[in-house]
């Protein structure tokens, strides 16, 4: 009997062969093996770049002479800047993210004559540490307060803030009554309107973050060397030296950690705030930016409406920017000084010291 062979293909003439599979096209393999290469030749220029940024960061820290005094606070140590001037101690605090607040705030400590001005620089800004723990309203005042007390700025004094500062001016002067005898906001954020006009959570942290790694591969420095204005202020109040300090801190703070998580959690910190309002007999004086008036809707009347309980309050709208104190300093001083007289918080006159004194 005959055997069968077992093919391993249909018999001719079935037409059910596999058709040989169509080689792949030249024109794709070139495009894979470009992109591949791209993707490699940019990888190594990131790290390339990253390890000069380093480099270069590293050489403009130690070859700048830092500004300020560094004191320990629960979670790091912060710095303060005090001119140690005579008269009362006014005490600023700066807005979101501002790279170097003592150098943002210089225009306006000029022109605070009669007045100590000491700027806090927070966890995250200028030469404090950029690492802290979470960036909730509680943990920023208590290191305020920490940080005062250990730079021997004694109570009371006038408390002053810049935008997001407008959270922490509110829960300073409720957590420790007594020690504020004025406060001055210039164009401040009030938590019930940003409660109501943000989403972010702690929990938004969670992602990549883009901003630091802009910061730390190196292109944020590549392209504030190409168009140095964008980490420069608009103003001419600031001296050469300080807009070209002001552009290097840039540079090293951008998107640290700490910002990073201050940023996220301005929603929690708005509804932590809701229902706290300044204690009734405290001054405030609001000084708010004309430009975000007119353009952010319910600006103005959210800062009334916060007032309504203070008696002895006063709102003015300044022609200007978000920014007022970079390029509205001489006003603003000028506005602060009168308020601060008619509450009692009288600037020290040079002109009434002895004679022997020394103005420097």
């Amino acid at each position: 009997m005959a055997s069968r062979r077992h093919l391993d293909h249909d018999p001719p003439g079935t037409g059910t062969s596999p058709r040989p599979a169509h080689p792949a096209r030249p024109w794709s393999r070139r495009i894979g093996r470009f992109a591949g290469s791209a993707a490699l030749a940019l990888l190594v220029l990131l790290i390339f770049s990253a390890g000069l940024n380093a480099a270069l960061t590293q050489h403009e820290r130690t070859s700048t002479a830092p500004y300020g005094q560094r004191v320990p606070v629960d979670g790091g140590s912060v710095n303060v800047v005090d001119d140690e001037a005579d008269g009362p101690a006014v005490v600023l605090l700066s807005g979101l993210g501002t790279p170097a607040p003592a150098l943002d705030f210089a225009p306006l400590g000029r022109e605070l004559t009669g007045y100590r001005v000491v700027v806090v620089e927070g966890l995250g800004y200028g030469y404090a540490d950029r690492a802290a723990p979470e960036r909730t309203v509680q943990n920023i005042s208590e290191e305020i307060h920490s940080a005062l007390v250990a730079a021997g700025v004694e109570a009371p004094y006038v408390l002053g803030g810049h935008s997001l500062a407008g959270f922490y001016l509110l829960d300073y002067v409720n957590r420790y009554p007594g020690e504020v005898s004025a406060v001055v906001g210039i164009d401040t954020t009030v938590p019930a309107f940003a409660a109501e006009r943000t989403t972010t959570t702690a929990e938004n942290g969670r992602g990549i973050p883009w901003a630091r790694l802009a910061a730390d591969t190196g292109l944020l420095r590549w392209a504030v060397l190409v168009a140095p204005d964008l980490a420069l202020p608009e103003d001419t109040a600031h001296t050469a030296q300080e807009r070209d300090q002001l552009r290097r801190m840039t540079v090293w703070n951008f998107g640290n950690a700490a910002v990073a998580d201050e940023t996220h959690r301005i929603g929690d910190n708005a509804r932590r705030l809701e229902g706290v309002q300044f204690p009734p007999d405290l001054p405030v004086l609001l000084l708010l930016a004309r430009v975000t008036v007119d353009e952010t809707p319910g600006w103005l009347p959210a800062h009334e409406e916060q007032m309504q309980q203070v008696r002895d309050h006063e709102i003015v709208v300044l022609h200007g920017g978000h920014y007022l104190h970079r390029t509205q300093s001489p006003e603003i001083a000028a506005r602060t000084t009168a308020f601060l007289r008619e509450h009692g918080v009288v600037p020290r006159d040079r002109t009434t010291l002895p004679a022997t004194a020394t103005t420097g």
